[in-house]
């Protein structure tokens, strides 16, 4: 008989807090069925193996150790999937959610009061200050505040991490999500396509007792790309719109190196320009490799390896706009402004279709 509860912990360099963490759920569930798994983004700091150590000695424990993939959304969904128990919770493995909510949590979603169960910080008893820093805090409140205002559903905290619903609804909506980031409770009430009558938990959020947060201007630019992609219906995705705003910032950082260099007057033009090119492909490049491509991030040799394909795929792109430009104006009589417009998403969409085959390998 499967469990009756699944409790999924996506972590990554959380070697530290497993151990504590599965003897604070032995403590909250006691008299209940249930189990923990563990997803695991390959740490190397040996989360998996030490989740897998305990594993062989408490059968109340899983772990599934991913390689190549990355992204606390993508973990959790992969988590649910595996578990064949009725009822799914998720949670971070850090230790700062109020693992001793759960009962109450499942209570509410089995006896059929809610839909799904989430512990808040920002309802009445809840509290975060003590668990954020300073950058953090300002983050986690910005996509607060944007988030509420899109939702269909009204909720005090849909940045939380930690709530608790029935399996079948992450089933059935699994071929929806974006699975992007780390706001996957966002991304549930989203795709959901309806209202879910939600209940709420106070809970104050611990400060962090080992590892490192996660969360960073990357994760912020990420979750506006989740807002985007549920905002277009799908229609395109998501990686794309994350490539075509990093474009969008190297274009500004063209304009402020030439500028910047027909001002110093010690460079022609020409040269202004391909200072400018170079500085702006290399600035796509580092904003691409730590957002749009954050979860297959290329580091060491591989980065500089990628670099230089990125030189080679940008390269190739911006004689293509220049030709398709050209030949627009000079056949068909397209005014600049048109012509350049099409040459331009000519070279987004070969940018990002051939960095994505040869650069960062995602397809």
């Amino acid at each position: 008989m499967p469990a009756e509860l699944t409790v999924v912990i996506p972590c990554f360099n959380e070697v530290a807090n497993v151990e504590p963490l599965v003897r604070r759920l032995h403590a909250a569930l006691a008299g209940l069925d249930w189990e923990a798994v563990f997803v695991d983004d390959n740490s190397p700091d040996g989360t998996a193996a030490a989740a897998k150590a305990l594993a062989a000695r408490d059968p109340r424990v899983r772990c599934l150790r991913r390689i190549g993939r990355r992204g606390l959304a993508s973990a959790c969904v992969e988590g649910i999937l595996s578990s064949a128990a009725p009822f799914v919770a998720v949670m971070d493995g850090d230790l700062q959610h109020d693992e001793t909510l759960l009962p109450a949590m499942l209570a509410a979603v089995r006896d059929g009061r809610a839909d799904i169960a989430v512990g808040s910080r920002h309802v009445a008893g809840g509290e975060a200050v003590g668990g954020f820093s300073a950058t953090r805090a300002r983050i986690s409140a910005a996509g607060t505040r944007l988030a509420a205002s899109l939702l269909p559903t009204p909720l005090s905290d849909p940045m939380s991490g930690f709530f608790l619903l029935p399996r079948p609804i992450v089933e059935d909506l699994a071929p929806r999500l974006s699975a992007r980031g780390f706001k996957i409770l966002l991304d549930l009430l989203l795709s959901a396509g309806r209202p879910l009558r939600v209940a709420e938990f106070a809970y104050v959020f611990r400060p962090r007792e080992a590892g490192e947060s996660k969360l960073d201007l990357a994760v912020l630019m990420e979750f506006l790309g989740l807002l985007a992609d549920k905002l277009l219906g799908g229609v395109l995705p998501w990686r794309f719109l994350s490539f075509a705003a990093v474009g969008l910032v190297g274009v500004i950082v063209h304009l402020l190196v030439l500028w910047a260099a027909a001002s110093l007057g010690h460079l022609g033009f020409a040269s202004s320009q391909w200072l400018a090119t170079a500085v702006a492909m290399t600035a796509n490049f580092v904003l691409n490799n730590r957002v749009t491509y954050r979860d297959v991030r290329l580091r060491g040799a591989a980065m500089w390896r990628g670099l230089a394909l990125f030189y080679l795929v940008c390269g190739v792109g911006a004689a293509a706009n220049v030709g398709l430009a050209r030949l627009l104006v000079r056949e068909e009589g397209l005014a600049w402004g048109l012509a350049g417009l099409a040459g331009a998403l000519l070279t987004a969409v070969w940018n990002y279709t051939m960095s994505a085959t040869l650069v960062w390998r995602t397809r």
